[in-house]
């Protein structure tokens, strides 16, 4: 239980480092706004997972959807017989980091062109129609149709990764492309930010892989070796693909490639051995730097490449176990049969997250409203959603930036020249 709860808070942990990995790679006008759209997820989700998400995913004899009977978290549930049950109570809050986490993931592929009201409520809507019934199928242990089916999924690279991947392509398209959209150039703001945001997110993600064994055993030991393993070869795939490609090693490359190490590995580090996880890093950085050009060739905006690095990252990870599965690990052995089991959860859940998230996006967008209008998403949405900016450059020529007024002049002028 100590384990546990540790490792949860690694995994919450996790969602200030997206925060923060995101919120660098946007321009500055909507920097604020970025952060805000992965903050949100951590109150929306962690309230609804108390009145009925756990129940949902993990409660229940059906093989597609858990029941209520756990809703609420009553103190029957809690507390059976009089006796508080910690274990029950340090897996909830485990499994509601995952909860919280993967609508996060989703909101960078939407990055400076929706409503914040908008997302808050398409976060509700998704993770009560999509997340929690898919953490069920996968993770339901003997009741789930997915686990039943035999699909290895240790941490979550089809409920989490390839889930938010699938379902943020939807939304997407329904979204449509930010205003200038390969014509204009869209660099991110602070590079340094994004790096810190990528090291927090590898230092939570043990928890995320290795806590997912919930004991402190050879298992967890293996996971998270593996994931620094991946990380760091999918991080040189990446760079070497970008080499080769581009003809230079750029810093968002090594931060997009260490977070496609992570995805990859997520489902598949527990029944690898060092070398495979060698292998699925190598392949999952090369291929989710290809992934990421896919959105000028086809013309679908993913702002920070979600669709690029999770959806690609989750799927090669998940289906690479199929035949890199080491039986001597859990007793998973690779071959075509459980190739098949993983193209099966893969794509069965893709399908699903995709479809039902274009069904909502386009039921929002309908409705109220999910994107923002013109002259907001112009001029940045921090002031308009948020009242506030995440750089202040009001002192400009005051002399109050060291001493140095010419230090605030030329930071206010660079504003103006961002702004327009």
């Amino acid at each position: 239980m100590a384990f546990v709860l540790i490792m949860s808070a690694l995994v919450m942990l996790m969602t200030p480092g997206l925060a923060f990995f995101y919120g660098g790679m946007v321009r500055v006008k909507s920097a604020l706004n970025m952060l805000m759209m992965s903050f949100i997820s951590l109150g929306i989700v962690s309230v609804l997972w108390v009145l009925y998400g756990f129940s949902l995913a993990f409660e229940g004899t059906s093989p597609i959807i858990g029941d209520l009977d756990a809703a609420g978290l009553p103190l029957d549930t809690i507390s059976p017989g009089g006796e508080l049950d910690g274990t029950l109570i340090a897996f909830a809050l485990f499994q509601l980091m995952f909860a919280i986490i993967t609508p996060a993931l989703m909101s960078g592929a939407l990055a400076d062109r929706v409503k914040f009201s908008s997302w808050a409520i398409f976060i509700a809507l998704w993770v009560t129609i999509v997340y929690f019934p898919v953490a069920h199928w996968v993770w339901a242990v003997d009741e789930g149709w997915l686990f039943n089916q035999g699909v290895i999924d240790f941490a979550g690279g089809t409920a989490v990764h390839i889930n938010a991947g699938a379902g943020a392509l939807g939304a997407v398209l329904v979204i449509g492309k930010r205003i200038g959209f390969k014509k204009e150039p869209m660099r991110p703001h602070n590079l340094p930010m994004v790096l810190l945001g990528a090291a927090l997110l590898w230092f939570g993600w043990f928890g995320f892989n290795a806590g997912s064994e919930l004991a402190a055993d050879g298992v967890a030991a293996i996971m998270g070796f593996n994931t620094q393993i991946a990380t760091g070869s999918a991080m040189i795939g990446w760079l070497v693909y970008e080499r080769i490609r581009h003809g230079a090693f750029t810093t968002l490359g090594a931060a997009s490639g260490a977070v496609a190490g992570l995805v990859a590995i997520t489902p598949s580090g527990a029944d690898v051995t060092p070398l495979g996880a060698v292998l699925i890093g190598l392949v999952a950085g090369a291929v989710c730097a290809w992934a990421v050009s896919l959105k000028y060739k086809l013309g679908y905006d993913d702002s920070l490449d979600v669709v690029g690095v999770h959806l690609f990252g989750g799927v090669v990870g998940t289906l690479m176990v199929g035949f890199l599965a080491s039986e001597g690990i859990r007793g998973n052995e690779g071959s075509f049969e459980q190739f098949g089991k993983q193209a099966l959860g893969a794509f069965t859940v893709m399908a699903y997250s995709f479809v039902v998230s274009y069904i909502l996006a386009t039921v929002i967008q309908r409705t109220i409203g999910f994107r923002a209008n013109e002259e907001d998403e112009a001029g940045g949405l921090d002031q308009v959603f948020h009242a506030e900016t995440g750089y202040d450059f009001s002192q400009a020529g005051s002399g109050t930036v060291g001493g140095n007024g010419s230090v605030s002049a030329q930071a206010g002028a660079a504003q103006k020249k961002v702004d327009a």
